[in-house]
């Protein structure tokens, strides 16, 4: 492998059955591109043995079955691997140039117990309620990996001025579509679930549905819009979204 494409990604084994590949150690927007380059092309075009993979911020652990392989015994299943992928690297690396991300608009009330702690994090930040609503819908919010919660996106993008620190007691009930601060990322809760997120505001959106054909509503690799709702606008969506 040449010098170049060395500085490019790292590969790594996961156990018996699984290589991290690494594409940097910073959580940035230009390092996500390669991943989820990768990751697309991992996905159109799997190699024998393959089983699944899991994007990150800035790796992806792809899992194999060793004996599939190493062609039934023939090849060591680590080394054939690492063979494929570093040529798959090359090519998604190529076909990955000028690729668009998906926009997707999400709705958010930031009103009264849509926002529980818009008031703390607005005393924090020192901001007003308003300024942290403003601030908040004007950032552009890169969809880093999805976990936690099945459909829950972490986001990059949120504005510094806006980082605020968890709550100390987490809350035993959160509702879904809560959208929430935790230090320096912003992200919605897709589902009822406890959490410790500073919650400043709800969207109707069902970011999880298990009846979907693709269950979670955002993928990594998106981009995230938020768009200022009213109350009334709230539950008119919520009553599409859910009827639909």
């Amino acid at each position: 492998m040449k010098q170049k494409d060395m500085q490019l990604f790292r590969l790594y084994p996961l156990g018996d059955s699984a290589i991290t590949v690494q594409f940097g150690d910073s959580i940035d927007e230009a390092t996500h591109t390669k991943v989820r380059a990768f990751s697309t092309y991992l996905d159109r075009h799997p190699f024998t043995g393959f089983r699944e993979q899991v994007p990150a911020f800035n790796t992806v652990t792809v899992y194999y079955d060793p004996w599939q392989a190493s062609e039934r015994g023939f090849y060591n299943p680590y080394t054939r691997v690492t063979d494929q992928l570093q040529h798959m690297l090359k090519v998604a690396r190529e076909n990955g140039k000028g690729t668009k991300p998906r926009v997707v608009e999400i709705p958010v009330c930031y009103n009264g117990s849509f926002g529980p702690d818009l008031e703390y994090v607005a005393r924090h930040t020192k901001l007003t309620p308003q300024e942290v609503i403003a601030s908040h819908v004007r950032g552009k919010y890169q969809v880093y990996m999805i976990g936690f919660a099945p459909g829950f996106p972490y986001l990059g993008g949120m504005a510094k001025k806006l980082a605020t620190p968890r709550k100390q007691n987490p809350r035993p009930r959160i509702p879904a579509g809560s959208v929430g601060i935790a230090g320096g990322q912003t992200g919605i809760y897709p589902i009822e679930t406890p959490g410790g997120w500073q919650l400043i505001g709800r969207t109707p959106l069902r970011l999880f549905d298990p009846d979907r054909e693709q269950p979670s509503l955002l993928q990594a690799g998106d981009q995230v819009k938020f768009v200022a709702i009213s109350e009334k606008e709230y539950w008119q969506r919520k009553e599409k979204s859910h009827g639909a």
